[in-house]
């Protein structure tokens, strides 16, 4: 038959056997007995409440980055069976056998031990040896630290893991773009790779930002000598950038919206999390606000019962608020007020936080029918649900922040301090000038008509004579926006009673209401992000928390975990020999560098071209991603761990395999010094395998030690070794 395929068909494979041997030793040494100890493990304790919480799909925020590293995580205890029935209140508390310790620790793990081969491929592709490779696979093989951090429920492995990723998918792109095989699947695949290689990495964790801006700065550098280069037509040049800048920036970004939209599909319970959220977001929460709020009206009306929120919601959410509780005649300070009655912030809800909406041209306090709404620009009155009085503020001075105005509920004493109790709504996010006032939808502005000065939280807390609630104000000089004098309606009801008795117990029962739009992904998206850059919770000082100094010399570490009875523990602590030996590369790389670029500027080459160019990638990929990694923690006002340094620390340590071939094939001229330095660098690998196993009692927390042999680790007097007192 013409055409038919020849038989025997064969497939001929080419088997890196080193790579093979060092990915099975890298996931030898992940994954071996990663199910001790069977508890819980130094941040375990924090993640793995994140992990709960996606099990049973309650919503939460994590301002300590975005949500993919929590969703794999949280994948591994799915794939383990996990409900999230395990209270993470301890450190040391005891796994049950309910908790899948095994898959929830697994996916750390894999990822640090699969960066193992990806770090000996990223030598080869900056065109260093195998050997060189080799090297570098092995340090990272043996780096204890790296060891401890992928063997428990932590991402910085996982972090580590995409960086790395990312930048052999650029090495390997860089290389089938050098060949000349442009727009090939492999120049496309290797391409894609990297643009979803350094959406994960910024997903997993914030720091990833450091990276993915360090090879958009190197893809920027080539995209230019692309741009240059005379062999390519202008039409081949203009698909090179826009392929360059779709899949290395609005893919990441694609990417890392979808991650939050999975996020948000997951968690669509309310939980104790979301009180930080607008109104509109908890009522599109299953449950909590959506619960309470569900079928009460849209429009606010005259008549209508709300409560009011104040939109910024720090330092915690609260409500507009009065209670049968004066203003002191008297402030502590010998200033006079006006005594009348306190309107504060409160942050619980509360039949006190309740207002009805009042027409100033009428008497009535309930709705009409039909219902007439309150609109952008629109004169009202504000009473009092229990109490009966009016929002009003004057020209006195506010108790706790005197440049502005005290706002009150009014009392008639009869003396010349006549009612000021008319105020504007503004509808801040209107879409026309006659908006209406909508129900969790709409943030207005009050304003009194009066004076002009703007409702507004000042986020100072009165005396003991305010019952420690939050002060509210009257600032005439508030001018444009801020979130503190915007306002929401969040409970809202149709007020059906006349008389005072009859509306105390009708603000009592239940609203029922009914939002009839929902919140679009990218309103939740946007509100979420903000959040979760601007909530900063307390840092406080914490027992092994460390300055970045601390970090290149190790001189810090963290003890993880300790045996409830014994000497057995783990630490999160580094190979000194690597920690040291890749210091000196990083000393030595700058010194032939900065030595080579002088000597090339008086148009000596000491190296060839190429050598020259390959040593200048090294430093953008190596130094560079050793730098964007470290020295940004400097900047940083937030407690720090040892822990944060071993992204940098992972490029560092790719440079002393590539230093060391350098000083031998460009440096050492005699075989006799070649082969010294061979037997020098045998040695030393030697010693990063014999510190590597010193220290893996610490790294695996078996066998147990002594307490002699414990000491004996002490190898810095800034290490805390634990040792159990008999």
């Amino acid at each position: 038959m013409s055409g038919a395929p020849k038989l025997p068909i064969t497939v001929k494979a080419e088997i890196d056997l080193v790579l093979v041997t060092v990915t099975a030793m890298g996931l030898a040494t992940r994954l071996w007995g990663i199910t001790y100890p069977a508890a819980v493990v130094f941040d375990e304790v924090y993640y793995g409440q994140f992990t709960s919480l996606y099990m049973k799909n309650i919503f939460f925020i994590d301002d300590s980055g975005p949500p993919l590293g929590h969703m794999i995580l949280a994948f591994g205890a799915f794939l383990g069976g996990f409900d999230g029935n395990f209270v993470w209140n301890r450190i040391g508390a005891e796994y049950p056998c309910s908790v899948p310790v095994w898959s929830m620790r697994l996916l750390p793990a894999l990822a640090g031990a699969l960066s193992v081969p990806l770090a000996y491929q990223i030598v080869v592709e900056l065109g260093y040896s195998h050997l060189a490779a080799l090297g570098a696979a092995l340090l990272v093989l043996c780096e204890n630290s790296l060891v401890a951090q992928s063997r428990f429920m932590l991402l910085e492995s996982v972090l580590i893991f995409f960086l790395l990723l990312a930048v052999l998918s650029y090495l390997k792109f860089h290389s089938h773009h050098k060949r000349s095989a442009h727009f090939s699947p492999s120049w496309w695949f290797w391409l894609l790779l990297t643009g979803v290689a350094c959406a994960c990495a910024v997903g997993v964790k914030y720091m990833g930002l450091f990276t993915y801006f360090l090879l958009l700065c190197v893809a920027g550098a080539h995209a230019w000598q692309v741009i240059g280069d005379p062999k390519l037509s202008n039409t081949a040049v203009l698909y090179h950038v826009v392929a360059r800048g779709a899949v290395l920036v609005a893919l990441p970004v694609v990417l890392y919206l979808g991650f939050f939209c999975l996020h948000l599909k997951l968690l669509y319970r309310t939980g104790p999390h979301d009180q930080v959220m607008t109104s509109a977001f908890q009522a599109s929460l299953e449950g909590g606000l959506a619960r309470i709020t569900q079928g009460q009206p849209l429009e606010v009306s005259y008549g209508s019962q709300i409560t009011l929120r104040n939109v910024l919601s720090q330092p915690v959410p609260c409500w507009l608020h009065s209670h049968k509780g004066n203003y002191p005649i008297r402030y502590g300070d010998g200033r006079g007020s006006s005594h009348q009655q306190q309107v504060t912030c409160y942050p619980f809800k509360d039949v006190n936080n309740w207002w009805i909406v009042k027409d100033p041209g009428r008497r009535e306090l309930v709705v009409s029918n039909p219902p007439r709404p309150v609109r952008h620009g629109d004169t009202v009155q504000l009473v009092h649900g229990m109490t009966a009085r009016f929002l009003n503020t004057h020209d006195v001075a506010a108790p706790m922040s005197p440049h502005t105005q005290e706002v009150s509920c009014y009392i008639d004493y009869n003396i010349s301090m006549p009612a000021q109790d008319l105020w504007r709504v503004e509808v801040v996010n209107r879409e026309s000038e006659r908006e209406v006032w909508k129900t969790i939808l709409s943030e207005v502005r009050l304003v009194h008509i009066n004076t002009t000065a703007v409702l507004k939280l000042s986020g100072a807390s009165l005396p003991d004579w305010g019952f420690r609630q939050l002060e509210v104000v009257a600032d005439k000089m508030a001018r444009g926006y801020h979130q503190s004098m915007a306002w929401n309606v969040e409970e809202h009801r149709y007020g059906k009673s006349h008389e005072q008795k009859e509306r105390e117990v009708e603000l009592h029962s239940p609203s029922q209401i009914h939002v009839g739009r929902n919140l679009s992904f990218m309103a939740k998206f946007a509100e979420l992000q903000w959040k979760m850059l601007t909530l900063k919770n307390e840092d406080s000082e914490h027992k092994y928390s460390s300055s970045p100094l601390e970090w290149i010399t190790m001189d810090t570490n963290i003890a993880y975990w300790l045996h409830p009875t014994s000497n057995a523990q783990i630490h999160l602590i580094g190979n000194i020999v690597i920690w040291s030996s890749a210091n000196v590369s990083l000393c030595v790389y700058a010194a032939l560098f900065l030595w080579y670029l002088l000597r090339r500027r008086r148009r000596m080459k000491d190296i060839p071209e190429d050598s020259w160019s390959q040593w200048v990638l090294v430093g953008a990929v190596c130094v560079g991603g050793w730098a964007v990694n470290y020295l940004p923690f400097f900047m940083m006002e937030k407690t720090l761990f040892l822990y944060h340094y071993l992204p940098a620390l992972t490029f560092e340590i790719l440079l002393p395999p590539v230093v060391l071939q350098h000083v031998h094939d460009h440096i050492l001229r005699f075989p006799a010094h070649r082969h010294a330095f061979s037997a020098l660098v045998l040695a030393w690998l030697s010693s990063v395998y014999l510190v590597y196993r010193s220290f893996s009692p610490l790294t695996y927390g078996q066998p147990t030690l002594s307490a002699a042999e414990l000491g004996s680790l002490r190898w810095k007097d800034t290490w805390d070794i634990l040792v159990r007192k008999r």
